[in-house]
């Protein structure tokens, strides 16, 4: 069930039996264990990336986590606005689902959203078939959990001091 009551939503996306590519699922149900009752929402949408179109009108603030292949060393986290999409999309293609951020930016402006959306890109190693992450990302999980928690808990402070 939807609660916007926050304004805040977390999404998930990624294909869990691609190995790496999985990373922002699993990092989706770390943040949920952890935020329980923080009045956050958790969507995990997977590999259907055009469906979490309909949603991102509905929330005020999403971060969607993500793998990227931008070239940067296994397992480093880069959040950026989805309007800064294109710096890492001309550098490689940064998603393996059935919409890219580079779409997923036109139709934002297309549909003139006022969401602010933030991408939380996770650098994979392998993406190939396979169940399990590599050492590099599963050893560094519990940190990326801890920056993107401070991250995501950050913006409620930024609205009440109108950093907006």
């Amino acid at each position: 069930m939807l609660d916007s009551s926050r304004n805040i939503a977390v999404i998930g996306l990624g294909n869990t039996l691609r190995r790496d590519d999985g990373i922002g699922i699993h990092l989706l149900a770390e943040l949920e264990n952890e935020l329980t009752n923080s009045g956050i929402s958790f969507l995990n949408f997977g590999i259907a990336s055009f469906g979490l179109v309909n949603f991102l009108g509905e929330f005020r603030k999403v971060l969607l986590i993500d793998a990227m292949d931008a070239g940067f060393a296994p397992a480093t986290v880069k959040i950026f606005r989805l309007e800064e999409a294109q710096v890492y999309v001309s550098q490689s293609k940064i998603s393996s689902h059935e919409i890219s951020l580079a779409d997923l930016l036109e139709i934002y402006k297309v549909l003139g959203l006022a969401t602010d959306i933030q991408v939380a890109g996770v650098q994979v190693k392998d993406a190939s078939y396979g169940l399990e992450m590599t050492p590099e990302l599963e050893k560094a999980k519990k940190d990326i959990v801890e920056n993107i928690k401070k991250f995501v808990l950050s913006w409620p402070e930024e609205q009440k001091t109108g950093k907006e």
